[in-house]
């Protein structure tokens, strides 16, 4: 059995450790009331502006704009996974990564090449460890996501696939349902398609557009592409806060309990130490009445 003293050291440890996890848990629930609300403010943005842009792409030949270039047969793709640039968030970096790995095993075949741009310092690492190829690095984008960096990186994306560098564009993130749900999901990017936006939301009423609706078409397509890489951004910071209150609440729990269980076990020791002080004070009485 370990010393009174280990024992008195452990519970200090353990009780400095949840005060550690409460602290981070009541951080993560301030920030998160926040990021649900920017998510949910941005879904009916997003939701019209697909319906904008599906009823354009409807009446308007899609080839001539260079976001909606499609590949007989794509050579390389370009997954998007997002992580966080920190750990202590239970498994919304792994569910990500676990994911991504998925898609590479599962479409090697179908790509001669697919690469990862990862947003994310978890994301980073984890790749750079494996070698996987990396067209680029997206960072300092998950501590505040913004329109202004979801425009880079939307205008890089766009780029690398409007160069021909890269064919397919995907984002893999985690989508918040709730503090204690997330489901990762993989969400085709580039190229757009005129077919499925019409199948996602194209409005049935008329509308009248000024300018033409060709030079408009070309100007929100940028705007569209950018909204699309917000939302996920969003989405991926509000789990990841949703994720690490969760899991610190957790870890909080657990430190409570081996506080208790190391508590009983110092009672126990100091009961045992007791007994033996009182046995041998007692067997010295005995011995001096002899």
């Amino acid at each position: 059995m370990p010393s009174l003293k280990a024992i008195r050291n452990r519970i200090k440890s353990v009780k400095n450790t949840q005060k550690i996890t409460r602290a981070m848990k009541l951080v993560a629930a301030a920030k998160l009331k926040r990021a649900q609300d920017a998510v949910v403010a941005s879904r009916p943005y997003a939701v019209r502006l697909r319906a904008v842009v599906a009823s354009l792409a409807g009446s308007v030949d899609p080839e001539r704009y260079p976001l909606f270039r499609t590949t007989p047969t794509p050579k390389r793709c370009l997954l998007i996974p997002m992580t966080s640039d920190r750990g202590l968030a239970g498994a919304f970096n792994s569910s990500v990564l676990r994911r991504t790995e998925a898609f590479l095993r599962d479409s090697k075949d179908s790509y001669e090449e697919i690469g990862v741009a990862p947003i994310g310092r978890k994301g980073r690492e984890y790749f750079r460890r494996r070698g996987t190829p990396t067209y680029t690095e997206l960072r300092d984008l998950m501590s505040g996501p913004n329109r202004g960096s979801a425009l880079a990186v939307a205008a890089e994306l766009s780029r690398l696939f409007t160069t021909g560098e890269v064919d397919e564009v995907y984002l893999i993130f985690n989508e918040f349902k709730s503090a204690l749900t997330q489901t990762v999901i993989v969400e085709p990017l580039l190229p757009l398609s005129a077919d499925k936006l019409a199948g996602q939301g194209a409005s049935t009423t008329e509308m009248k557009y000024e300018p033409n609706r060709e030079e408009l078409l070309a100007k929100l397509l940028p705007r569209f592409v950018q909204s699309n890489v917000l939302r996920a951004l969003l989405e991926s910071q509000a789990s990841e806060l949703g994720a690490r209150m969760t899991a610190m609440d957790n870890a909080s729990k657990n430190a409570a309990e081996i506080i208790g269980t190391m508590t009983l076990q110092m009672n126990r020791a100091r009961q045992a130490i007791i007994t033996t002080e009182l046995m041998e004070i007692t067997s010295g009485a005995e011995s001096l009445k002899g």
